[in-house]
């Protein structure tokens, strides 16, 4: 059973591919480096202008690749392998739960992050915790993706190109809870 901590702010940001959610992302670490934030983004890796792959680099400073179209892990997400071991390596690093956290910060929760146990493990973890969370997370999806968006104790908000400026004031105002933004 979740243990519901409704003084916290958990916000979940979706909207469709190319819609902004990793620019909104970064922008907000920015505003909340004071929280001390630990987390990571995402990043496409391009090559002659196709995607090849997805990046990680985490909010301290450490990169990795999550998947690649060279890639021959066992794991397929439509034409990208996934290094799911290298992945949870990449994760466990992250302090998420530590006392100086203030916030967990994470882009993104889709179908590639979700092949990890050890990744819907923290997930459940931080939101089982007194952190709060913000992260963006793909509009389809079943399982865990499906079922965050149910919880009754996080608020989802839909990026659209028109909105993004909007939506990081109304971001802001719910992080308000926490003397930020």
């Amino acid at each position: 059973m979740d243990k519901v901590l409704l003084n916290k702010p958990n916000i979940l940001i979706t909207g469709l591919p190319g819609s902004g959610k990793t620019t909104l992302f970064r922008r907000l670490v920015e505003k909340l480096r004071h929280l001390n934030p630990v987390g990571f983004y995402t990043a496409e890796i391009r090559k002659h202008g196709k995607r090849q792959g997805f990046s990680l680099s985490s909010l301290d400073g450490r990169t990795g690749i999550l998947a690649h179209v060279d890639f021959r892990t066992g794991y397929q997400v439509g034409k990208y392998g996934v290094d799911v071991a290298g992945f949870e390596a990449f994760i466990e690093l992250l302090p998420v739960l530590a006392p100086e956290t203030g916030l967990v910060m994470i882009d993104e929760i889709g179908k590639m992050e979700c092949l990890s146990d050890d990744f819907t493990k923290i997930i459940s973890d931080i939101l089982n915790s007194e952190k709060p969370l913000i992260a963006t997370i793909a509009p389809k999806g079943g399982g865990l993706i499906a079922g965050l968006k149910k919880r009754s104790h996080v608020q989802l908000f839909k990026l659209t190109r028109e909105n993004q400026d909007d939506l990081l004031e109304k971001i802001c105002s719910v992080l308000s809870v926490l003397g930020s933004c």
